[in-house]
């Protein structure tokens, strides 16, 4: 059976690996610390958003927006110098919204380990040009919802 090393040296099982495409992937710097010298959750935040815009843009073919966060959990820190995968999988999809599941993972500086350190369910909203909702297409097939 596969294995991923976690910090603390143990292995996880092959299913503790990253669910859905990678779509943002980038290194975490100094500038983006708090005072505890741990990158901000909201950074790692951010760029959850803007990887979950990047698949909800692709999935309603169009412009789409952040309306909710649910059940974001941070599980570890976030350390300088760590590179910051995130992984997007929509997982639902209604008239004009759609249900999008992001991890992120950091790979520790200067390792190969790499540990999820945060997931959450974003919500995006279709819009138009004028910023109303609209209908997503139906999904092409074999794609998610």
């Amino acid at each position: 059976m596969d294995e991923v090393k976690t910090g603390d040296d143990t292995a996880e099982p092959a299913a503790a690996r990253p669910q859905g495409d990678l779509t943002v992937r980038t290194i975490a710097m100094p500038a983006d610390t708090n005072a505890n010298g741990d990158i901000f959750g909201g950074w790692v935040m951010s760029q959850m958003d803007q990887a979950g815009g990047i698949a909800g843009v692709e999935r309603a073919q169009g412009r789409v927006v952040t309306v909710a966060v649910d059940g974001m959990t941070f599980l570890r820190p976030v350390r300088v110098g760590d590179v910051l995968c995130v992984y997007t999988q929509v997982v639902g999809t209604g008239r004009t919204s759609m249900r999008i599941q992001i991890e992120a993972w950091a790979r520790r500086f200067r390792t190969q380990t790499r540990e999820k350190v945060t997931v959450g369910v974003f919500t995006f909203v279709a819009i138009d040009d004028e910023g109303r909702p609209r209908p997503i297409p139906p999904a092409a097939p074999g794609l998610s919802p």
